[in-house]
């Protein structure tokens, strides 16, 4: 182990040792030599072959030399110590090549580099992430490690496959209705990125392009709350809306993606941090009324907002979301045959 974890650190030190030799050859040379020594070297040990070089002697030897004339009592045990220090940084350094590969390959089957917080990693898609539980001990983070590489290789098959809207059940929200190719729009009420996403689309004509259905979905954490404070309110009523009248639930999520109350504070903001769970479901109430709902017809949707059957669709889309697309993070599209995750760019 002393050989290839002398030659990892020699590896480290090249950069530097190059920029030094380009004023003293001499420090470059001596560099090279021990580099093709330790090179040689852990060649035989990666073909299992003994290391006949004597790299790893001379390796302790130039560490230990001074100790063996003051103090010889200590070389064993030293030696001893560097032998462990050796395994550390082989295991430090294959676990770090492993991490790496980890995640480009996350990034490139997922669409982020950290499974388990999607939005923590700076490489990827600019979503609102559906996080997974964090381990609590080291064991636990061992094997959260292990089922991340479950979860990669799973979605390798998606990136080769047709995502084709019509083939999942969504329950969901008419945006347009035309002849157009269908897209599936997957968003929360409260997620900031799904509402520059969802403006984007209207402002580009995305909505005149596609035949556009909605899936309101609310994030939940993994203690199974809500990541945003009133998104499981404002979905149910956007369903209940509109099963009684439809065009009712985009109507609902125009106000809170584009309007701004009297002190000029966009509703998202005022839904996610200030209201409380009746005073969003008032204010969506009065928009109903501003838009023509009667009385009989709010007592309706009030009735269905909690009924088993909007539960069961809302649990429905988020089995479709996270166990058959795999998605990591929201919005999220289905259309042309592909699915995109993360900010829609205006094309205007």
């Amino acid at each position: 182990m002393v050989c290839i974890a002398a030659f990892i650190i020699l590896a480290v030190i090249g950069l530097f040792v190059a920029i030094v030799s380009i004023f003293k050859r001499e420090v470059g040379k001596a560099y090279l030599k021990m580099m093709k020594k330790a090179l040689g070297c852990v060649s035989k040990k990666v073909r299992l072959q003994k290391c006949e070089t004597g790299f790893k002697e001379d390796v302790k030897n130039t560490v230990l030399s001074k100790v063996i004339i003051k103090h010889p009592k200590w070389v064993k045990p030293l030696s001893i110590i560097m032998e462990i220090v050796s395994v550390i940084i082989v295991v430090v350094t294959v676990w770090a090549l492993l991490t790496a590969i980890k995640s480009l390959l996350a990034l490139w089957a997922l669409g982020t580099c950290n499974v388990t917080k999607p939005a923590a990693c700076s490489l990827g898609a600019e979503v609102c992430s559906i996080d997974e539980v964090e381990p609590k001990n080291i064991l636990e983070s061992t094997g959260r490690w292990f089922t991340e590489w479950g979860e990669i290789f799973g979605a390798i098959p998606d990136k080769f496959r047709d995502w084709n809207p019509e083939q999942f059940d969504f329950a969901t929200v008419s945006v347009s209705e035309n002849d157009q190719p269908l897209a599936i729009d997957i968003l929360d009420p409260g997620c900031s990125v799904c509402l520059r996403s969802y403006l984007n689309q209207k402002s580009s004509g995305f909505f005149e392009s596609h035949n556009v259905k909605l899936v309101p979905f609310a994030i939940q954490n993994p203690d199974d709350t809500f990541k945003f404070k009133n998104s499981e309110i404002i979905v149910r009523l956007m369903f209940a809306s509109e099963k009684v009248k439809p065009g009712l639930a985009l109507m609902i999520i125009d106000h809170i993606f584009a309007d701004h109350d009297e002190s000029g504070i966009i509703y998202q903001t005022l839904f996610n941090n200030e209201y409380t769970t009746e005073q969003a479901t008032a204010k969506i109430e009065t928009w109903l009324e501003e838009a023509g709902v009667t009385d009989m017809e709010l007592k309706t949707i009030n009735g269905l907002k909690n009924s088993d059957e909007i539960t069961n669709e809302m649990q429905k889309n988020r089995n479709i979301v996270e166990n058959d697309i795999h998605v990591k993070g929201i919005p999220t599209m289905l259309y042309d045959g592909g699915r995109h995750t993360g900010l829609f760019e205006s094309q205007n």
